[in-house]
């Protein structure tokens, strides 16, 4: 049963498993009791090539008593035909005649027949049939159990039978791959099963032991011990097991090692390689089905890494599933992991008969429960689809326990149980299912659903109690962990329209502008969906403008986009959004009409045409608003929030006639629209707010909102915030000089704030009731820290101008002057109603006014006055305001009095007395005046102060300045020109110092230049002597060439001992240099290095260069050698200083400074 190769044909190999069955068998017969000897016997021949029945075959055997090879040579001739039960029978019967005679021919049958049992193991199916008992069942197990029988017999007659020992090994491993893991394994989170990892570590003792025997030469063995090292998660460790075989055995090939090499590189993450390693395999013998499947999932996990609409991912779909995989199913149409990735294609096509075919297959006649839960999920899958949810529910079930269930399992099966349970509105148990999923591998499908439930849940809620705030906050968390997927670019995940709506309703509370990028992300994808499709969109159209495309993506999308800009006061990008929506509406209806779908077109044309108008009207285009909502009457004649509107836009055009008969009009015949009662409401409060009557319960707004309570609608919150804001004012103008005054007073801001606690418990968003408790703590409680607190929240939600107005009074008590100063000026610049801007100038003047009295400050007594003359601009009727300009006139000349001549200027104290005369006057009229808001007995008084005491302190004080100034004049005169003599001899110095910089580093530039120079000349004396060297091969060192000289007298020159010239010519003479011993590498970087010197010196920053230059004379003579030594010449550091020419050259000649000036030059420096 050896898988090696025995031939070769047209460079494939073949693969000969049962070369060794001849084609005929030559069987002994005695036909005398004599004939004892085969030698002597007749023979009967056998032809093996179709055997059938195999009864004659084995009672001749039997009568004849043959030897176990014959039986042997027969059943492997079955087995050959893949008639396994007869191969099985035969040697059933030839153990039964050999047993009592031949122990050692019962051995090598037995042994056989617990291959041939084993081999029969990987046909059956894994479960018995549905209706068969399983005792009956020939299942898998059933003849492990047989393979088990039969190897204990083996062992019985001999235990160390070397065959038994690989037998033995492959048994443990085809038990271990049938364990299904435990629940208890999937809980504790262990990577392999305990019993599975028993039997996994007595194969590979198994497959050793076989190794051994055979002294290293088992292939097979080496080949199930990679198998085992593979199944326990030891991929390095089988790698080079898979690889060992294959450099002793490059002919093997069934079963192929570099299968067993893909498999194990594909698990280290080297896919590229694992393909390699299959194509080799599949070019060795074309019809491995193995190898063809494993290269389609090669290709179909490719194609995963792809968006789907990428034109990439269908060829390499295409390819896996066309070239491969059907290659597969043709070779084996029941090999279980063809059948499996078969039936999930056949999934996607929605052909459900081929799936229960396919996957029920690969569920029988696996030996893998990882295949096995793949065919229970494709099956559950099916059921889902057709809606057979327990069946579903089941499979589910049995795919997830196939893998270990619990914390482990199949992810897949865990999230359709979970879609499961969602349809059956089991959404409690589906959440703690998708919780434990995301816990434990954080899934983008079980996030995304979590996600998506507990928004629903967060969106049913009306009140936000704190529990409720939390199942939005993690739904927010989930979404935004979906969002934040996108970005990676490793991931293949495309974003996903949903996840961003649920998102903007999420934030639409408390973050708009979170909302609002969601809702704009979503936008641009359905536009880059409409731009790819040609179906919906001419590209030529939508490339001119993004506005243009607008018109063709959801108008629901663009409508709520607008009013995103609308809350943020951008009503011109909200109008461009809600007339882009009406132009998508217009196109919408054209296509209802064609395909004849229920979307109400109507309904959204209606509404975003109110919106355009609400836009218009913000944006001041009143005339285009009331042109829209007439268009919206004429369409819908009774629509009451357009005539509302349009009632508004007259009463706000004609406040004292028509304004009034218009919503009086329409309050008649809509006295039940609870919105229209607000504007009417309003109206009252806006009527009445010049003769409030003296006793608040007949103020007639008041019980215009009481009757709206009793009769309509007890909770309407306008209602009760107006009686809460009534009550406040009410309050606000009581007396309050003795204690029961106080009390009474106190009481009615309390029935205030009750109105307002009702209103924040039917919605505690409510920005307007929190608002009107903070103003009660204020003027009741003097709550300053709490009511801050409150009015920070309030500021988030509502952007008006009163909010600040109210935060620049809390701070004003606070004395936090600057903060006030601050909240008053964002007031003013978000103030629209030009009527409240003098009443804000007015706070925004007594802020700085107490500012300026505070730090004694005149620029701030300045800009009060300033403030108050604008706010007397803004009104000039409002005789209060003329008040507080004549007060500011008569602080600010009240303050420079008490300044002192130093702190003051004379122009300063005369402009205050200009401007006391101007208050004087002032306050003479408002005396007059017949509105005078104050007491006018305090005015006269005032003036008179004014007039008789302050004037003349001013006077004094205008006399003593003049004086002061005219004393200090001339010694500010001497002292300027003292100043400025100092000045004119600090800069000469400077120049002086920076002449003489410049002059050093010009002489020291000349120096290096002139050393540059010098270091050039011994650079060419020196490539002259270093050309005259040469080599000594038998020494190795260097020596001048020799000469040829005249000879003198006939005579050479004399030599040492060692055959070399003496020392009088090997050495020079003293008063001579010797340049070859100073061997200087690049001379060039010398000169380089004195030009960038001299470059970095002359840098634009004089003063700079001039502050070291100043140092580098200060510091001892040691230091300066040795920064010295960093400017020197090449070829080591000098121990004189640069600028000394003559020391410098005569110390290069010097012998004694050899050893030190040089270094050493390697062979590569030497060759440069």
């Amino acid at each position: 049963m050896d898988g090696a190769i025995k031939g070769r044909a047209n460079g494939i190999l073949l693969s000969q498993r049962f070369s060794d069955v001849p084609s005929i068998l030559d069987i002994p017969v005695h036909l005398e009791p004599k004939d004892e000897d085969e030698a002597d016997a007749d023979a009967v021949e056998i032809y093996l090539e179709n055997l059938s029945d195999p009864n004659e075959l084995c009672s001749l055997l039997e009568i004849e008593h043959a030897a176990a090879r014959y039986w042997m040579t027969v059943a492997l001739a079955y087995a050959k035909q893949r008639k396994m039960d007869y191969a099985i029978e035969t040697l059933i019967r030839g153990r039964n005649a050999l047993q009592e005679n031949n122990s050692v021919g019962a051995l090598s049958i037995v042994s056989c027949l617990c291959w041939m049992y084993l081999w029969k193991s990987r046909s059956p199916p894994r479960l018995a049939p549905e209706g068969e008992p399983v005792s009956e069942a020939k299942t898998k197990e059933y003849y492990l159990q047989l393979a088990v029988s039969a190897l204990n017999d083996a062992s019985r007659i001999n235990v160390s039978f070397p065959p038994l020992f690989l037998a033995r090994g492959v048994l443990y491993l085809l038990k271990a791959s049938l364990q299904a893991p435990s629940k208890a394994t999937g809980a504790s989170g262990a990577p392999i099963d305990s019993e599975k990892a028993d039997l996994l570590h007595a194969a590979l003792k198994s497959f050793e032991d076989a190794n051994r025997a055979s002294r290293g030469k088992n292939m097979l063995a080496l080949m199930g011990k990679s198998r085992v090292l593979f199944s326990l998660e030891k991929y390095p460790e089988a790698l080079a097991g898979y690889q060992e075989v294959l450099a002793k055995m490059p002919d093997f090939v069934d079963p192929d090692p570099r299968v067993g090499i893909g498999y194990c590189l594909w698990k280290l993450g080297f896919k590229e390689d694992a393909k390699v390693a299959w194509e080799r395999s599949l070019e060795i013998n074309p019809k491995s089905k193995i190898a063809t499947i494993l290269i389609g999932l090669y290709y179909l996990d490719a194609s995963s890494s792809i968006p789907t609409q990428s034109p990439e991912f269908s060829l390499l779909y295409k390819k896996a599933i066309t070239e491969y995989i059907q290659k597969s199913f043709k070779l084996d149409s029941i090999f279980p992991l063809t059948c499996v990735t078969f039936a999930s294609y056949f999934l996607s096509k929605k052909s459900f008969s081929d799936v229960d075919t396919l996957s029920n297959k690969a569920i029988q006649y696996t030996d893998l429960s990882v295949i096995a839960s793949d065919g229970w999920y494709l099956l559950g899958r099916k059921e889902h689809y057709t809606g057979n949810r327990g069946r579903a529910s089941d499979c589910y079930r049995r795919a997830d326990d196939a893998r270990g269930g619990s914390n482990s399992g199949y992810l897949p099966a865990k999230f359709g149980a979970a879609q499961l349970l969602i349809l059956q509105n089991n959404t409690g148990e589906a959440k703690l299912r998708l919780e434990k999923m995301v816990q434990h591998s954080r899934n983008y499908e079980a996030s995304t659903l979590l996600g998506t439930l507990f928004a629903e849940e967060a969106f049913g809620v009306q009140c936000a109690a704190p529990e409720e705030d939390k199942i939005a906050r993690r739904a927010v968390r989930l979404l935004e962990s979906v969002r934040a997927t996108w970005k990676d670019p490793k991931s293949t995940h495309l974003p996903d329209t949903t996840v961003l709506l649920n998102l903007a309703r999420l934030y639409e509370a408390e973050y708009p502008h979170k909302a609002l990028q969601c809702l704009l992300q979503a936008e641009q994808l359905e536009i880059d969906r409409i731009v790819e499709s040609e179906d919906h969109i001419d590209v030529r159209e939508s490339s001119e403008t993004q506005m243009a495309l607008r018109q063709f993506s959801p108008p629901q999308l663009t409508n709520n986009i607008g009013c995103f800009y609308f809350q943020t006061n951008d009503y011109e990008a909200a109008g461009e959004m809600f007339e882009a929506a009406l132009h998508a509406c217009m196109r919408l209806g054209e296509k209802v009409d064609d395909a004849g779908t229920d979307t109400d077109v109507d309904a959204l044309i209606t509404t975003i045409s109110f919106n355009l108008g609400r836009a218009y009207e913000a944006r001041g285009l009143t005339d285009k608003a009331v042109e829209v909502y007439e268009l919206l009457l004429k369409r819908h004649d009774g629509y009451t929030d357009a005539l509302t509107r349009l009632a508004y836009i007259e009463l706000c055009r004609s406040p004292g006639d028509r304004g009034p008969n218009s919503v009086a009009k329409l309050y008649e015949g809509n006295s039940t629209d609870l919105e229209l009662r607000a504007l009417y409401g309003w109206h009252l409060g806006k009527a009445s707010s010049r003769r409030k009557p003296k006793n608040v319960a007949e103020d007639p707004e008041l019980r215009h909102y009481k009757h709206t309570l009793q009769n309509h609608d007890k909770h309407d919150r306008y209602a009760l915030v107006g009686m809460g804001s009534i009550y406040l004012q009410s309050a606000r103008e009581m007396r309050r000089g003795t204690d029961q005054e106080k009390q009474k007073r106190s009481a009615v801001y309390s029935k205030a704030v009750e109105f307002f606690e009702k209103v924040l418990q039917l919605d505690p968003q409510n920005a307007y009731a929190a608002q009107g408790i903070a103003i009660a703590l204020i003027e009741d409680k003097k709550d300053l820290q709490n009511a801050l607190l409150i009015l920070h929240k309030v500021r988030d939600t509502i952007q008006d101008a009163y909010v600040y107005v109210n935060l620049g009074h809390i701070y004003s008590e606070m004395k936090q002057y600057s903060r006030a100063i601050e909240s008053y000026t964002i007031a003013l610049s978000k103030e629209k109603n030009e009527s409240n801007s003098p009443t804000v100038l007015a706070c925004l003047g007594r802020v700085w006014l107490n500012k300026g009295k505070a730090d004694r400050d005149l620029n701030a007594f300045q800009m009060a006055l300033e403030c108050s003359q604008k706010a007397l601009n803004a009104a000039p009727e409002q005789v209060y305001l003329k008040f507080n300009v004549a007060f500011v006139q008569i602080q600010l000349a009240t303050s420079i009095y008490s300044l002192n001549e130093t702190q003051r200027s004379l122009q300063q104290v005369q402009e205050a007395a200009k401007g006391l005369e101007l208050a004087i006057a002032a306050l003479d009229e408002i005396a007059a005046h017949p509105q005078c808001p104050y007491p006018k007995d305090d005015v006269d008084q005032r003036a008179n102060m004014a007039r008789n005491t302050l004037r003349k302190k001013l006077q004094r004080a205008i006399d003593g300045q003049k004086e002061y100034e005219e004393k200090n004049k001339e010694r500010l005169r001497a002292a300027m020109e003292s100043r400025q003599a100092e000045l004119r001899r600090r800069e000469e110095e400077r120049q002086e110092v920076l002449e003489k910089e410049r002059e050093r580093l010009a002489r020291i530039r000349q120096d290096r230049e002139e050393t540059a120079i010098r270091d050039r000349e011994l650079a060419e004396q020196r490539a002259v002597v270093a050309a005259e060297m040469t080599m000594d091969s038998d020494t190795g060192t260097q020596s001048k060439s020799k000469r040829k000289a005249h000879k003198t007298n006939g005579q050479g020159r004399p030599k040492n001992g060692s055959g070399k010239k003496g020392n009088a010519d090997s050495e020079p003479e003293e008063d001579e240099p010797v340049p070859k011993k100073r061997r200087l590498a690049k001379k060039e970087s010398t000169k380089y290095k004195s030009v960038e010197i001299v470059v970095d010196s002359d840098d634009d920053s004089v003063l700079q260069q001039t502050e070291i230059g100043l140092e580098t004379k200060n510091r001892p003579r040691s230091d300066r050698d040795s920064v010295d030594e960093h400017d020197s010449d090449v070829g080591g550091g000098s121990d004189v200083p640069v600028d000394d020419e003559e020391t410098e050259t005569d110390s290069r000649y010097r012998p004694q400074k050899q050893s030190r000036r040089t270094r050493i030059v390697d062979e590569s420096d030497e060759d440069e």
